[in-house]
């Protein structure tokens, strides 16, 4: 009730700016909104949490990993500091996304590519793994949209959140003293991928 309180006195205090304000405003806090209600809200992990997701897959330097809403870009920095990763993390909120830059500039020294854009459009066909930390509606159809186009033996790794109707291959169990919550892993396989609806003609 609350959120929807402050959502309503920010909407109405939207029509009491000039045009130009108004533009500035829905330029910065659109794309933001959009990541909260699409599934990816930013929310801080633990650098503990960070390095138990990091090494619960076998990662070797040259590998190629992604990290859908990257936030900070914390796990994108020890990938790629830690395992000579090739890094790559996606973040849609412009105030999110600025300060990882200037994090990495700043404190992470980081070599990882922090890239401000929606992941949801982008090719991850190259992936050897993949992070996220997505709401478990976004889970669906990141298993939907992005499953068909990754190669078979891609690692998946989910904090928080299981994959609906997946199987994990490994699980870390959460750990309520520390506030860490579970870890997920899954390999892409051809039973992982969702099956075409077409059906073949009989003759």
């Amino acid at each position: 009730m609350i959120l929807l309180e402050i959502l309503k006195m920010f909407f109405i205090e939207l029509f009491t700016f000039e045009k130009l304000e108004l533009f500035i405003i829905l330029l910065f806090t659109g794309p933001t909104l959009y990541a909260m209600l699409s599934g990816a809200p930013f929310v801080p992990t633990q650098m503990k949490q960070v390095n138990r997701m990091l090494s619960a897959v076998p990662l070797k330097s040259g590998m190629k990993l992604y990290d859908l809403g990257s936030g900070d870009g914390r796990l994108v920095y020890k990938a790629n500091k830690d395992y000579g990763v090739k890094s790559i993390g996606y973040e849609f909120s412009p105030f999110v996304w600025m300060l990882s830059k200037l994090l990495q500039k700043t404190l992470w020294r980081s070599k990882a590519q922090l890239i401000y854009g929606n992941f949801w459009d982008k090719d991850l066909s190259d992936a050897d793994v993949i992070v996220c930390y997505l709401l478990p509606s976004s889970m669906k159809k990141m298993k939907e949209k992005i499953f068909p186009k990754l190669r078979q033996g891609t690692l998946i790794i989910s904090h928080a959140f299981s994959i609906p109707d997946l199987k994990a291959i490994k699980i870390l169990e959460g750990d309520s003293a520390q506030k860490l919550g579970p870890v997920y892993v899954y390999s892409i396989s051809l039973k992982s991928k969702p099956k075409s609806n077409s059906k073949t003609k009989k003759r």
